[in-house]
């Protein structure tokens, strides 16, 4: 079985797949401008209820908000938003892969109708909200730790986003709805945590999910095949 290292090693080396960059440059450019869409209701908002209480000058305070109310939300959803506009796209990476690495896979695929993407896509950001707004009494509870915030949060999304990341890949193959999935809980685990480090740096952030939905693949296929082979 691929070890993960291994995975991760293979993703960053195709990185310049031009079917690997395109999705890149979507889902960058989208979420990119989820945020500035963002940023601009948050300015015209606080510019009206300004205008609303005072006819004072307020020196920029509309812009000043909306950009601290944008690097706020770049730090708590960023990765929310990030999985979610991958979901759509996510099709384009695993088949990247696939075609390089694992050409046998494409017997097993089928297409997943817009509507079940969708679906899915609903249900992984209901089960984040509800996931981190469970955590957030521990984390209050850590806070005097300052360090054990980070580490609540950093569990809960290593869980959210190895399971996300494992479902992109395997839901495209599954022979039907009792199949068990390949990857153990462990693994998985691991692979969502490496991809939550990196998507709280700046810039890598962007790539992240295209790491992890890459790793995700090899991770997957190399399951199936040791399955296949036992």
């Amino acid at each position: 079985m691929l070890s993960l290292p291994a995975a991760l090693a293979l993703s960053l080396r195709q990185l310049g797949d031009p079917a690997i960059l395109k999705v890149l440059l979507k889902t960058a450019l989208i979420t990119l401008a989820i945020f500035a869409a963002g940023g601009a209701a948050l300015y015209v908002g606080v510019e009206r209820v300004i205008a609303a209480v005072t006819s004072a000058d307020t020196f920029g305070l509309g812009a000043l908000v909306a950009v601290a109310g944008m690097i706020l939300a770049g730090w708590f959803l960023f990765r929310v938003v990030a999985l979610f506009v991958l979901q759509f796209f996510a099709e384009d990476v695993v088949r990247a892969v696939e075609a390089r690495h694992y050409p046998g896979a494409s017997h097993t695929v089928r297409d997943i109708p817009l509507a079940e993407e969708a679906g899915n896509a609903l249900r992984s950001l209901l089960r984040t909200v509800l996931a981190n707004a469970a955590a957030l009494p521990v984390a209050a509870a850590l806070l005097v730790t300052g360090i054990g915030v980070a580490a609540v949060f950093w569990a809960v999304n290593a869980y959210l986003i190895g399971r996300e990341l494992r479902d992109m890949v395997w839901l495209r193959h599954r022979a039907d709805a009792a199949e068990i999935a390949p990857i153990g809980g462990l693994k998985r685990f691991l692979l969502g945590g490496v991809v939550v480090a990196l998507l709280a740096i700046p810039f890598v952030n962007l790539i992240a999910p295209i790491i992890g939905a890459a790793s995700a693949t090899h991770l997957v296929h190399r399951a199936r095949e040791k399955d296949l082979h036992a």
